[in-house]
């Protein structure tokens, strides 16, 4: 059993017991957290594909950690014309863990 779920404008892929590594969610550790807007839900070759989303379809999960994803590297260039800058970014992630699907 899988399903499809949105949260933080990205679709991600969810099973039970899967950790997923979600755009930033309010709470601490050991907090429940529940998705709703629920795009596709599988169960045995069944699927169900929401218009925009499966109706009474709910995904429940709990927060392991808040952590800092890996650092990118903004650099902008312009030939000739003495400019270059570089700046750093690190967006901040929460681990979930899924517990349930139901739908």
């Amino acid at each position: 059993m899988y399903a499809v779920i949105q949260t933080g404008g990205k679709q991600y892929r969810a099973e039970p017991g899967q950790t997923l590594w979600v755009e930033k969610l309010a709470g601490n550790a050991g907090d429940k957290v529940s998705f709703d807007q629920v795009l596709l839900v599988a169960n045995d070759g069944k699927v169900a594909v929401g218009k925009p989303t499966v109706a009474g379809a709910t995904v429940s999960g709990s927060i392991v950690e808040q952590g800092l994803g890996e650092k990118l590297v903004v650099f902008k260039f312009r030939r000739r014309k003495n400019y270059v800058r570089r700046n750093g970014h690190r967006q901040e992630l929460t681990a979930v863990k899924i517990d349930s699907i139901v739908g």
